[in-house]
């Protein structure tokens, strides 16, 4: 950022899956914001109005955990720590750091204490989202606790004469109710003037695509989803039609219909410029007898690139007239371990190497790198795009590649403690447990988890569902999913089964995952849910049929998100639908927040 008359706050990146989200929602307070090095010196902070340590994946009580410049305290800058940037501030101040007897993942409480500036309009108790296992146990001198939950003494702290501030919770995630009221109280101890207008970044990328291009023209890999198509409609917009060339790969990975729809929608809309190209039979075969999660999303990755190859020698254009676009989006990068501290959580079909080799060489350009899912909506609108493609629900670009779930067929033994953890607290609130026998990704603390998920039955009573979700992820290592049985009466002990990626698995996803989607659009459900992944595990009932997971979740950045229950005459009608599927079994639903699950189970 260039405009010297601007009031700027710097973010420390510390590698938290959350940083770049604090850029995004400081500028959005209409203050400009940006990422810095947590090791940048501090002598180079001094243009900055305030400072914001962000969370992180490590732990302070590391040996070589990532640090910031100390001589940034004594420079009178107003400071905010967030997660690990709050224990990073209590440990180096003076103050003691231990690992919590509780880890605490998703809502909170907080309750506040005394009267603070930075909590200025706030009520007594106010929802939080907390994602932590250690905790701030004694406070440095001159700081005083501000706010505390139930299972975290020091929640929020500070030293109100120095304008020190440390939050254990996120307040730049759209679950901490008043989060932004909170980051604008903190913009306002540090005297910013609001300037910056966020809807500028239209005229900066059309810009930046027109210098970064020079003369060459663009070649867009288009799935049909929000970001690709937002991409395409401003690499339009920046460079004219005639300019850019999309691709749409059919890899065999698209929900029903879909690719022959996307290329009339798209038609209709007034994007002429688009091919399709059917690469699935490649795509199945390069995938079969692949069953590790992050073997496929490569192996998807590097297979879109070899058919781009193909197609662009079909069309006879070269590499020296055209440079590849892609759609990235910044959660992408922030999960792939995209900045210097953070954990790979997944890696994103367009963050493998080789994507990565010809960023370096400047031979790629992501127009959408640095904005979150909401922004890309925003700028989709601005660009004249119709809200029908705008808001479609998000899709992943491997597509079911990362919806059909595989294994080897070798089940793990549960450990039995987990197992007596897990029990010990859903018993008491008349429910029955089965600890399922495949792992999935989640994200706790800011880093990569690979663990169990827990399968619930019992009465439908969404709360109490809820509520013990969060107890069982919070309370039990080895666990970060709980899902519900909704067509089924008691937990039975399910089989792991041999399964890899197959037409015959892809088709019997497909066809659920069209009544899903029917029936929600039917409902009247589809708009207030953000996206409802269907998710085929390889694990068979009594019945030796496949069971199918429901992920409906609540969102706006994808960052965080929240479990949306649905109608119970909707979940019915799916697994009355279902049962006319061939193969498929029991239907669960997924009750964890995003963290400690990822929306997507791989």
């Amino acid at each position: 950022m260039d405009n010297p008359r601007l009031d700027r706050i710097a973010v420390l990146d510390f590698g938290g899956q959350y940083a770049h989200l604090i850029a995004n929602r400081i500028r959005r307070l209409g203050v400009y914001s940006e990422i810095v090095a947590c090791d940048t010196p501090a002598p180079e902070l001094a243009v900055y109005k305030g400072i914001i340590l962000s969370g992180g994946p490590g732990s302070v009580l590391d040996k070589g955990s990532p640090e910031f410049d100390r001589g940034l305290l004594d420079m009178r800058i107003p400071v905010l720590g967030l997660c690990y940037g709050h224990q990073l501030l209590a440990r180096i101040m003076g103050g003691k750091v231990t690992k919590g007897e509780n880890r605490e993942y998703g809502k909170a409480v907080m309750y506040i204490k005394g009267q603070s500036p930075l909590f200025k309009g706030l009520g007594k108790n106010e929802q939080i989202w907390m994602s932590h296992g250690d905790a701030v146990s004694e406070l440095p001198k001159g700081f005083q606790i501000l706010a505390s939950t139930d299972d975290c003494d020091i929640a929020a702290a500070g030293d109100i004469q120095r304008r020190i501030y440390g939050l254990q919770f996120h307040p730049e995630v759209t679950h901490t109710t008043h989060g932004m009221d909170i980051l604008t109280n903190f913009l306002d101890i540090c005297s910013c003037s609001r300037k910056w207008n966020s809807m500028a970044y239209l005229e900066e990328i059309t810009g930046e695509i027109r210098r970064t291009c020079g003369d060459k023209k663009v070649f867009l890999l288009v799935s049909g989803g929000v970001d690709s198509t937002v991409a395409f409609a401003l690499l339009n917009k920046a460079l004219g039609p005639r300019r850019v060339l999309g691709l749409h790969i059919d890899n065999g990975l698209m929900r029903k219909g879909e690719s022959a729809e996307i290329l009339v929608y798209m038609k209709k809309h007034g994007f002429d410029n688009l091919k399709i190209e059917d690469a699935s039979a490649e795509f199945l075969q390069a995938l079969s007898g692949t069953f590790d999660p992050e073997k496929k999303r490569k192996i998807i990755g590097n297979m879109f690139l070899e058919a781009k190859e193909r197609a662009l020698a079909k069309l006879g254009l070269t590499s020296s007239e055209w440079i590849l676009a892609q759609g990235t989006i910044y959660p992408d990068t922030i999960e792939s371990a995209g900045t210097k501290h953070a954990d790979r959580i997944k890696t994103h079909h367009n963050r493998i190497d080789s994507i990565l080799e010809l960023l370096a060489k400047g031979q790629v350009i992501e127009p959408l790198a640095q904005l979150y899912k909401d922004e890309v909506r925003v700028l989709g609108e601005k660009l004249g795009l119709p809200k029908s493609l705008v808001w479609r629900h998000p899709f992943p670009g491997p597509g079911l590649g990362v919806r059909v779930l595989c294994s080897e067929g070798f089940a793990e033994k549960i450990q039995a403690d987990i197992d007596r953890k897990v029990k010990e607290i859903a018993g008491p609130a008349g429910y029955e447990s089965v600890i399922l026998p495949l792992r999935s990704v989640g994200v706790q603390g800011d880093g990569r988890t690979y663990a169990h998920p827990v399968l619930l039955t019992g009465k439908r009573d969404w709360n109490v569902l809820e509520e013990l979700s969060t107890r069982i992820t919070n309370g039990v290592h080895g666990v970060n999913r709980v899902i519900f049985g909704i067509n089924v009466d008691h937990a039975v002990q399910y089989r792991l089964i041999k399964a890899d990626i197959t037409f015959s698995r892809l088709e019997k996803l497909r066809e659920i995952d069209h009544a899903v989607t029917e029936q929600l659009i039917e409902s009247g459900e589809y708009n207030t849910i953000w996206q409802m992944p269907v998710v085929l595990l390889p694990v068979v009932n009594e019945k030796d049929q496949e069971c199918v997971v429901l992920r409906p979740v609540i969102s706006q950045e994808a960052m965080t998100a929240q479990f949306a229950p649905l109608k119970d005459s909707t979940l019915d009608i799916i697994v009355k639908k279902a049962r006319s599927i061939n193969g498929l079994g029991d239907i669960f639903i997924d009750i964890t927040h995003k963290p400690p699950g990822t929306i997507e189970w791989e």
